[in-house]
């Protein structure tokens, strides 16, 4: 069983590409044989609260000095550390707004990027993310195409933004699916785009699946 936790972030709805493509993912792993537990969160409808003076002042308040205030204020964020930390693997698929994401899924990186919690201080002074363990996949959608070699290419915000702040975490080696162009391209290019994300992702999946095999292999070996 493979727990998966599942962000969607884009404000569209049955027109967004990002969602397709994830559902088309997930239905891909599900082919491969993976037995799924799916954690679903829409962040265009539970947003997580922008951050204010009290979050930002409770979070950086050792645990034992919190008031009951700084509690409830970090309350929600406690609820999403602890579901990325239960997952096995994060899935997050969004649209490029503005050459970067959309500020629905800012929130919820500064929601869940807490100290202590997603990553902690080691006694050698090192700065040590807990997400480490985790398999996580970036899917994303562009209007324009940013890939390496086409002018738009230095525009591209959105892919060392995720890498940074989940590197912070403890995240080494995220994919990455982007499909592009899929605004600024005629039909055609549009349905190259969308079938090359596909493809991708059918080989994401295939790797996760192996993936998913040899850890169930593992863990039915220490139960003997």
């Amino acid at each position: 069983m493979m727990k998966i936790m599942h962000v969607d972030a884009s404000a569209k709805r049955e027109r967004s590409n990002s969602r397709a493509l994830s559902r088309f993912f997930i239905e891909r792993l599900r082919e491969e044989g993976v037995e799924l537990d799916v954690d679903y969160l829409d962040v265009t409808v539970d947003t997580p609260p922008h951050v204010s003076e009290a979050f930002a002042i409770a979070t950086y308040t050792p645990e034992h000095e919190r008031t009951a205030a700084m509690r409830a204020a970090l309350a929600d964020s406690d609820v999403l550390c602890r579901r990325l930390l239960e997952a096995d693997a994060l899935v997050f698929a969004m649209p490029m707004y503005n050459w970067s994401m959309p500020s629905a899924f800012k929130a919820f990186v500064d929601s869940v990027t807490r100290t202590g919690v997603t990553y902690v201080n080691t006694a050698d002074g090192r700065i040590e993310g807990q997400l480490g363990r985790q398999k996580v996949l970036f899917i994303t959608s562009r209007g324009a195409d940013l890939r390496p070699g086409t002018p738009f290419s230095s525009m591209d915000a959105l892919t060392p933004a995720l890498k940074a702040a989940f590197g912070f975490l403890g995240v080494a080696d995220p994919a990455f699916v982007d499909a592009q162009p899929l605004q600024f391209s005629n039909q055609e290019a549009r349905a190259e785009a969308l079938e090359r994300a596909r493809a991708e992702l059918s080989t994401v999946a295939a790797a996760w699946a192996k993936w998913a095999t040899s850890v169930d292999m593992q863990r039915e070996a220490m139960t003997f």
